[in-house]
């Protein structure tokens, strides 16, 4: 056998030893490692030598340990965590000048949560640090455009321009904002007495105006019941006087037909005694009779009318 062909062989057996042994020694280590478990709350990235293979959902994962022998090395693995529970990031005691130089310190709070893992953490550096930076200079641009008076009347709007200008940004690397709101307003020393008095004044002035209103409602209401009541009490009047007309009428009737009855009475009587004088006659000595019944009275009878014609 040739040298070449020796060394041919001898090559053979040395890598077929190799391979025996790295085999023996990747099943040895095959069973090492660590478990990783990811809650529903989170999600876990999986890198493999820094390249970013897949998304891990909530479970169990078995990451496996990294071996380097020079000759002979497994990949090194690395599982990243992150958080997609809602949060909260306070800017606080940002001073910022209003479109009027009014110097106001304002405090933010930005309720936040990431919806990509992925662009959370390739996209930007550090997500909270960019959303940070976001909501400020968001309120600064929001502020430099309302002058003071606009901030105090309409403080929702400086919310809705930060909610605006930051959720399209904080888009682009995986997180949602779920609201802006301005915590506090401080103005300076100042101006906050000033602004006290004049809320004050303005709290006076609304108290004034609802008592004049009140007033002037009340006098309404009681110009309106005495109105009422004149009319009720003319009504009254009114059906008492015609009750009494009416009364009155019925009563110079009935009046009238007793008088008319009483005439057609002594009209009848007359014309009896016209028709026959004796009852006359009659009705004279009744009348004779019943005063002779009465010791008191005095008769004077004339007796011309009755004495005969004298003779010649």
């Amino acid at each position: 056998m040739s040298d070449l062909a020796i060394a041919v062989l001898f090559m053979v057996v040395g890598l077929t030893a190799w391979a025996v042994a790295a085999g023996a020694l990747r099943r040895r280590l095959g069973g090492g490692g660590t478990d990783v478990i990811i809650k529903d709350t989170h999600r876990g990235l999986w890198y493999s030598d820094g390249k970013l293979e897949r998304e891990l959902a909530a479970g169990r994962y078995r990451v496996p340990r990294h071996v380097d022998f020079g000759f002979y090395r497994t990949p090194q693995v690395e599982v990243v965590l992150v958080d997609l529970r809602e949060r909260d990031l306070t800017l606080k005691g940002q001073e910022i000048l209003t479109a009027d130089k009014v110097a106001i310190r304002v405090s933010i709070i930005v309720q936040f949560r990431v919806v990509d893992a992925r662009a959370a953490l390739h996209v930007v550096e550090n997500y909270e640090d960019r959303l940070y930076s976001v909501v400020q200079l968001a309120a600064r641009r929001s502020l430099a455009s309302m002058n003071l008076e606009d901030i105090l009347t309409n403080r929702n709007r400086l919310s809705e321009d930060i909610l605006a200008d930051v959720k399209e940004a904080a888009t682009a690397y995986g997180v949602a904002i779920g609201r802006a709101d301005v915590k506090d307003l401080i103005f300076p020393g100042n101006l906050q007495e000033i602004m006290n008095r004049v809320l004050a004044a303005e709290r006076m002035s609304e108290a004034q105006l609802v008592e004049a209103r009140t007033k002037a409602e009340v006098a309404r209401i009681d110009a309106v019941a005495r109105a009422e009541g004149r009319k009720l009490e003319a009504a009254a009047s009114a059906e008492a006087r015609e009750r009494e007309a009416r009364s009155d009428a019925a009563a110079l009737a009935i009046a009238a037909e007793a008088e008319a009855a009483a005439l057609a009475t002594r009209a009848g009587a007359a014309r009896a005694y016209e028709t026959h004088p004796a009852l006359l006659r009659l009705e004279e000595l009744k009348a004779l009779a019943a005063l002779a019944e009465n010791a008191n009275a005095r008769l004077y009878v004339g007796f011309d009318k009755h004495a005969l014609p004298a003779r010649d």
